[in-house]
Order: structure tokens, then C-alpha cells, then sequence
């Protein structure tokens, strides 16, 4: 399976089973987050084992098995949370390749994660492990209703573009976002409050996947 086809089978996971991650695995996901971390400066940080993700109150009555969870943090600056959208997105669909399910958690995490990366920023978490289920696909709004092209013709890369940023974990699956292009230069408008950096880096990962970053450049 490689990112594409794992774009499309990932779905949001909050039930997990009580399964060990087997260690070259977990070496594999390490290696991606490292990647990450050195490329944009990040502390983004895996823990095993550990039931401190998420609230009991959560775990009671959304989740289950949130055993394991990788930490999206580093250190505060005006484009964090778009970069760690960035790489979570890369990550999840990393570990959908590996056969692993992911749930993005931005909201409700437990904010005392922090202590586990040296106080740096967190911006939420990425709970992982092996689901119970595979998720389900959710109601997804139209290309139409999410994009702008400013020329007559539209090229396919742009439509591809904006399928794959559909199949984007936006806050509350809201999908509020609008991709405008004009030529092969490409912007995104995106007003999510304190969700809206994260959903960015979100998009910008998924629509570069779906387009093909040799076929545009971002305004």
C-alpha cells in the first residue's frame, strides 16, 4: 500500500484493541517522526503503553484503547500548527501503510501530555494502535463546494488535488476550507478558530499528495 492508496482507506479510529505494536513497527514510526522532527524543527514524540492521551470522561464515552499516542508538539512560532498538520497528516497515512489506524485528536486531548516532551507546545495528539474496526468513511461536501478555479479550463491535478484534500481530519469534519487556483499557483482559505493552522498543514499535506507538488506552487 503506498500514501495515496492509504489516503483512501483512512478513516478516523477511536476504538482500539488491546494489541502490542510489534517493535520493528514501532522502530518504522520513529523513524518517520525523527524525519519530521529534524526537517521542520519539531518534538513531536511516540508513547507506548501510556492511557494519558485522553480524558477518562473521553475514554468513557467516545474512545477505547487509547494505549498508545504520538504527541504533536515543539516549540511555539506563528506557523507550529500548520507544520505539525503537515507532518501528523504524513504520519498517519505512514501508519496506515503499516497496517495501523489513527485518530486525530485536536480538542479533547489531555493537556498534561506536555510534560512528556519538556513543556514544548502541544497542539494535540495522534492516538495509534490496531482498531477495532477500520472506521468509516463520513459525509464529505463536493469539489464544487470547497474549491475556486479562476481560469475556464481546470486542470485534472487541481480536481485531484481537491479530492484528496476532502479525504483531509478537518476539526469537527467541518471541511471549512476553500482551495483557490489561478494558473499553477494555489492558496488556501481556512477559518477554524484555533483549529485553523493544524487544518492547513492538513490540507496542504493531502492536496500536494492528491495534485502532485510538480504541478503547482502555493500563493
Amino acid at each position: 500500500m503506498d500514501l495515496k492508496e492509504a489516503m483512501q482507506q483512512r478513516h478516523m479510529v477511536r476504538k482500539y484493541l488491546d494489541k502490542k505494536i510489534p517493535e520493528d513497527i514501532v522502530s518504522k514510526i520513529n523513524g518517520r517522526i525523527e524525519t519530521n522532527n529534524k526537517k521542520y524543527n519539531l518534538n513531536m514524540k511516540l508513547m507506548l503503553n501510556n492511557d494519558t492521551g485522553v480524558s477518562s470522561i473521553i475514554k468513557l464515552i467516545l474512545a477505547r484503547g487509547v494505549n498508545n499516542f504520538i504527541i504533536l508538539a515543539g516549540d511555539n512560532s506563528p506557523d507550529l500548527e500548520e507544520k505539525l498538520g503537515y507532518s501528523g497528516a504524513d504520519i498517519m497515512l505512514y501508519a496506515q501503510t503499516l497496517g495501523l489506524n489513527t485518530w486525530w485528536v485536536g480538542g479533547t486531548y489531555n493537556r498534561g501530555v506536555s510534560k512528556y516532551v519538556d513543556n514544548k507546545k502541544v497542539t494535540g495528539i495522534i492516538a495509534i494502535g490496531y482498531g477495532q474496526t477500520q472506521g468509516v468513511p463520513h459525509k464529505s461536501k463536493t469539489v464544487e463546494e470547497v474549491s475556486k478555479y479562476k481560469n475556464t479550463i481546470i486542470p485534472s491535478w487541481f480536481i485531484a488535488g481537491v479530492d484528496a484534500a476532502l479525504l483531509a481530519p478537518t476539526a469537527l469534519n467541518k471541511q471549512d476550507f476553500m482551495i483557490i487556483g489561478n494558473g499553477n499557483k494555489v492558496s488556501i482559505e481556512c477559518d477554524n478558530g484555533i483549529f485553523t493552522g493544524s487544518n492547513v498543514g492538513l490540507i496542504k499535506y493531502h492536496f500536494e499528495l492528491g495534485a502532485g507538488k510538480e504541478n503547482f506552487e502555493w500563493e
